[in-house]
């Protein structure tokens, strides 16, 4: 843990922001404000040495906290610019309304008191950030132009600036792992010399030349600012309430699990109920209560909310109990979520819940009709249920979970064909139905590319109950339990469907979830390199591969001196090649999937699926589910693969590959598709037999049957080495991947089902 910091304040003095793509505004975007007010003005003059030591210190330090107010989005406003363009009209300013053009404009809006805090960690350099908080006065805008800002920074133990953030009112942002070209920039060592470098360039920008008797303009792009990107965690803030009796605080009052839209409906009008109260009661002119209880039927009950209110709604989330085979199901807790960017207070919705009765939940005297037990909402104590759905607890980095099963059932637009339904007309239906599944995971903000989904009536929890159980009235014909497998590891809560503000549609990872051992990329038809580029592409996707997975063994606690496991690199820990015997690394190919002559897919392959003879410890805590996790998290958000001069294609998520897939499938004869190496070097004058030989000596140490080998084609390089091309038949069946001999690790020696 830090001891310092160095904590900035700024304050946007209309309560408006222009800044594209990043709320809260990002720290190289701070930074880049923070060097312009200190170099520029009247400054300018002054020498620089003081300055650039401050500020390439700054650049070295960890990635800054952040608590920024909440926000919502204003609506987009067109406004008409002269485009900088007169040469086009002649230079005539009076045609200049012919050039104008349409510039969307759409602010973030936010409350204008509140200011953006950016708390830097450090241990050393304190005469830097003593020099830093003198030039942080002098900020002057951030954002576009008309972001007008001032600053003001402190230098405070870091105890204090956690403190200072938790007590800011808005969300707390935490750095988390690399980011993609989407998250929040953040400066790094070389920021403040590129910046300077790229200031110079635009100066220089246009140069004048002679070009025989005219004279022409040449334009030089200035050099870019050098950042990295990081995710910054703006978790939602989650409030965890027990369902206690009013007779036996410790007694649970336990609710039937098809009632969860009738608890989460109960909870949701008492706190708007109770915050009205508050409104109402409040010292404050009838406008703004006006205002404010609008703004509760919006955030809580949803009334008039509108497309911006969406992700602003506080969510109140029935827990069925789970975790156990044999437990009970039914609602004990109730999760409520308040977004990061909901403008009403955590203090005053945890104040309107907490020891309070829900109505409709209480037990009455058979023959008085008096009230003898009430349902009360408790904070609770153990938020270890939070776990069973794949949600973080207490800001930890819960890992994301790939298979999906619904507690309570999805409400879909399509209704469930009823009565006595043929076997077309059923898998008709249910294509429909999970095509409705796309459609709501895009509505909730999930990405189901990719996604492979079941439904049905049936529960997948031991204890279930059926989907036509739920909430029957409203949603009848529409309920369906719902399987999914992502193509990347999400993180709860999920909850998704038309009824996901009532408590249904609440998902959980599945308690056998299998890790996947073969993760697939298809590759954009209109990027697809040449096969020629195939170890070129393999190259980059291994080096890739292993950058990822080390940034995120480092940002699970791993130490500097820890080396990346031998699963993801081949060598053990003192750098040797890896030499047990097995092959315990992973396996990389690119393939040709339809033959024409472009590279459509790529796949890594864990070592069990190629090498047979290597142990698969499918227990929870072992180390082969460890590194299985770690690549998951590693692979997630990876859509570009850089591989020099093969290009930059983009990748997709493929589904994992069936039965049928022709090198991943099962069958009995096999076909080369790439060469094979053997694993050792022939005589010349005995290549083909000797080739054949290797072949059977290698599927015998990768736990294959012994197979009947015919070389189909023998290639002898000029230094002696050997290439192949077989087929091998084998007595029975076998699955796929075939990555045989030498170089089989980036997809040399592999192998396809014949076809003919």
């Amino acid at each position: 843990m830090p001891s310092r910091a160095l904590l900035i304040e700024v304050r946007l003095l209309d309560g408006r922001y222009h800044g594209a793509g990043d709320w809260p505004p990002s720290p190289f975007r701070l930074f880049q404000a923070l060097v312009a007010g200190a170099y520029g003005g009247r400054w300018r003059h002054e020498p620089d040495d003081d300055k650039d030591a401050a500020f390439r210190w700054l650049e070295r330090l960890d990635p800054p906290h952040i608590a920024a107010p909440a926000k919502t989005e204003a609506r987009a406003t067109t406004y008409f610019v002269p485009n900088n363009d007169l040469d086009a009209v002649g230079g005539d300013p009076r045609r200049i309304s012919e050039i104008r053009v349409g510039k969307i404009v759409r602010p973030i809006l936010f409350e204008a008191d509140a200011p953006c805090l950016y708390a830097w960690p450090f241990d050393d350099g304190e005469d830097q950030a003593r020099r830093l908080c003198e030039l942080v006065e002098r900020l002057h805008t951030l954002g576009r132009g008309t972001d007008a800002a001032f600053a003001r920074a402190q230098v405070c133990g870091w105890s204090e600036a956690e403190d200072l953030l938790a007590r800011h009112g808005g969300t707390v942002a935490r750095p988390g792992t690399r980011g993609g070209a989407r998250d929040p920039s953040c400066p790094i060592g070389g920021s403040l010399d590129s910046l300077k470098k790229r200031y110079g360039g635009g100066a220089g920008r246009f140069e004048q030349r002679r070009d025989g008797r005219t004279s022409i303009t040449l334009f030089r792009q200035p050099s870019k600012a050098q950042f990295r990107t990081l995710a910054y965690d703006r978790q939602p803030t989650r409030l965890l309430f027990d369902l206690r009796s009013s007779e036996d605080s410790q007694r649970f009052r336990a609710v039937a699990q098809e009632r969860a839209a009738d608890v989460s409906k109960a909870v949701r009008d008492l706190t708007a109920q109770r915050l009205m109260d508050a409104v109402v009661d409040g010292q404050i002119d009838e406008s703004e209560k006006k205002s404010r209880s609008a703004e509760i039927e919006r955030l809580i009950v949803g009334r008039d909310a509108g497309a911006a209110d969406i992700a602003r709604r506080v969510r109140f989330i029935p827990l069925p109990s789970i975790g156990f085979a044999h437990a009970d199901p039914s609602i004990r807790r109730v999760l409520v979520e308040i977004p990061a960017d909901c403008p009403l207070a955590e203090a005053d919705i945890e104040r309107a819940l907490s020891g309070q009765n829900v109505p409709g939940f209480e037990d009455f005297h058979r023959s008085t009709g008096e009230i003898i037990d009430e349902t009360l909402l408790i904070p609770a104590a153990d938020d270890g249920m939070l776990r069973h759905y794949g949600i973080d607890r207490d800001g930890g980095r819960q890992h994301g979970f790939r298979r999906w099963h619904t507690i309570t059932p999805v409400a879909l637009p399509e209704q469930r064909p009823r009565g006595r339904v043929g076997g077309a007309a059923r898998a008709e239906a249910d294509r429909r139905a999970a095509a409705a599944v796309a459609n709501a995971l895009r509505h909730a903000g999930l990405d189901g590319r990719g996604a492979a989904i079941r439904v049905q009536a049936e529960p997948f929890h031991r204890k279930g109950a059926r989907a036509d159980a739920f909430h029957p009235d409203r949603f009848a014909g529409r309920l369906r339990h719902v399987e999914i497998v992502f193509g990347d590891s999400a993180r709860g809560p999920l909850i998704i469907g038309d009824g996901r503000w009532l408590g249904l549609g609440l998902m959980a990872p599945a308690a056998d979830e299998r890790l996947p051992a073969v993760h697939v990329f298809a590759i954009d038809s209109s990027q697809a390199p040449p096969v020629a580029a195939r170890e070129a592409l393999v190259q980059a996707m291994r080096r890739a591969v292993m950058a990822r997975a080390d940034a995120e063994f480092r940002s699970g606690g791993a130490r500097r001196s820890e080396p990346l496991p031998t699963f993801f690199t081949g060598h053990v820990a003192d750098g040797a090649p890896a030499r047990s015997g097995h092959h315990e690394h992973l396996f990389f190919l690119a393939d040709d999937a339809d033959g024409d002559g472009h590279i459509d897919r790529l796949a890594l392959i864990a070592p069990h699926m190629a090498d047979r003879t290597v142990a698969y410890d499918s227990t929870r805590r072992s180390a082969t589910r460890d590194h299985l996790r770690l690549l998951d998290r590693a692979l997630a958000g990876m859509t570009l693969l850089r591989a020099g001069r093969a290009g930059a294609p983009s990748l997709a998520r493929a589904p994992e590959p069936g039965d049928d897939d022709p090198i991943f499938g099962g069958a009995r004869a096999w076909v080369s598709r790439t060469l094979y190496r053997p694993t050792r070097h022939p005589r010349r004058d005995a290549a083909e037999a000797a080739v054949a030989g290797d072949l059977v000596e290698e599927c015998g140490r990768r736990g294959l049957p012994r197979p009947d080998v015919e070389i189909i084609e023998v290639k002898i390089g000029p230094r002696g080495g050997v290439l192949a091309r077989a087929r091998l038949r084998f007595q029975v069946a076998v699955t796929g991947p075939l990555l045989l001999g030498r170089g089989s690790h980036v997809g040399a020696g592999m192998f396809g089902i014949e076809t003919q």
